[in-house]
């Protein structure tokens, strides 16, 4: 490491203003933080200071998406090989999900990277670390088989249009990643939509077995059909994006955010409290056994990407509520308009994506009115204490 160290220090003032490559600062910038820590620190003033720093926060989230990432190469693999009826063993259902999952992950990466750095070298800014985690988040919520292109221009949009028109990291008003699943699912639905698209191979028919169908646990509970066993649910052996499948990979995942404090609690919890309650009060009101709305509580918050919403996108600390009682408000909204669309949304089996982007929306003004009610409550208390 010291010698990368000292190369990196060597070819630095090529880099930096005056060299001869300083039209590259933001790159070789971007690529020195990547590798090291940065060496900006506050040398006066009053600061609070700790170890934790943007850079530490995003790979801490990173490595809690560690498991959805090994499970969701893994399921790729499997359910292919259900779909063919072939008899690979674990290790090649792996490396088959690896080798589609991998190309999703570099594009990702390169394309919005790549307009990061010009954003940033632009502006004469540094490259943040923001999109370190978006470009991981936006393959795994994606269907395995989406055209690369398709990504490519999806990541385009989410980094202009959701990012660098506000101003880049920590500016947004809505979360990237769902930025990029949205402009898929409104621009070209066929390809994040259906029951083929789920599972590699499907839509080229490549040596499919009769009766295989590659439909998910909500297109099915939508159309009245039999679901998935719970546990099956669950652990995640079904059709679905990527990343989204295993309730259980995602939960443990949650569970390094909330030991080391990157993520709110309050806000997951309240997520998974609003959908349950939401789904019970919709048991009450079902007219029937056969309705979508008389589906156990239980079934809904390990479908599709309930969980993975509620943990990985509800909780970024940029779009969502920052305000301590805010964040039981919106975390219980989304979880609650999530139900709500699912059941009663006839076109989209899904809710988790156009909830958390509405509450994006309201977050500011949610903490607005908390913010308001905090001063009145206090001006009336100095009020009375005269």
């Amino acid at each position: 490491m010291k010698a990368i160290r000292n190369l990196l220090d060597n070819i630095k003032p090529t880099f930096s203003n005056g060299g001869k490559l300083s039209f590259l600062h933001s790159a070789f910038d971007a690529f020195e933080s990547f590798l090291y820590v940065p060496n900006t620190v506050t040398r006066k003033g009053v600061h609070v200071r700790d170890s934790i720093d943007l850079k530490r926060s995003m790979m801490f989230v990173i490595i809690a998406l560690v498991p959805t990432i090994i499970f969701g190469m893994w399921n790729a693999g499997y359910q292919h090989n259900l779909s063919v009826g072939g008899t690979l063993d674990l290790w090649g259902m792996f490396w088959f999900g690896f080798l589609k999952v991998l190309p999703l992950i570099i594009v990702s990466y390169v394309v919005g990277l790549g307009i990061e750095i010009a954003a940033a070298q632009i502006r004469g800014h540094e490259v943040n670390e923001g999109f370190f985690v978006s470009g991981i988040l936006i393959p795994l919520i994606m269907p395995v088989d989406v055209p690369l292109w398709i990504l490519a221009l999806a990541v385009a949009f989410a980094v202009i249009v959701g990012k660098e028109v506000f101003g880049g990291t920590g500016m947004n008003i809505w979360n990237p990643a769902l930025l990029a699943r949205a402009f898929v699912f409104f621009a070209y639905p066929s390809k994040i939509s259906g029951d083929t698209v789920w599972i590699a191979g499907l839509t080229k028919g490549e040596g499919i077995i009769d009766g295989f169908s590659g439909a998910t646990a909500l297109a099915n509970a939508k159309a009245g059909t039999a679901i998935p066993s719970f546990s099956d649910m669950f652990f995640g052996f079904e059709p679905g994006s990527v990343g989204e499948t295993s309730t259980l990979a995602i939960l443990i995942g949650a569970a390094l955010l909330l030991y080391t404090g990157i993520a709110s609690w309050k806000i997951m919890f309240s997520t998974f409290a609003g959908g349950f309650l939401v789904a019970l009060l919709l048991n009450a009101l079902s007219p029937g056994p056969d309705s979508y709305m008389s589906m156990p509580a239980w079934n809904h918050m390990v479908m599709g990407g309930f969980a993975f919403g509620a943990v990985f996108m509800a909780t970024d600390p940029v779009t969502g509520s920052q305000t301590e009682r805010g964040k039981w408000i919106y975390g219980f909204l989304i979880g609650a308009m999530a139900i709500i669309i699912r059941v009663f949304n006839p076109g989209y089996p899904e809710g988790m994506m156009l909830s958390i982007l509405l509450l994006n929306t309201f977050a500011p003004l949610i903490d607005h009115y908390i913010v308001e009610a905090n001063i009145k409550r206090r001006l009336k208390r100095a009020v009375n204490n005269k």
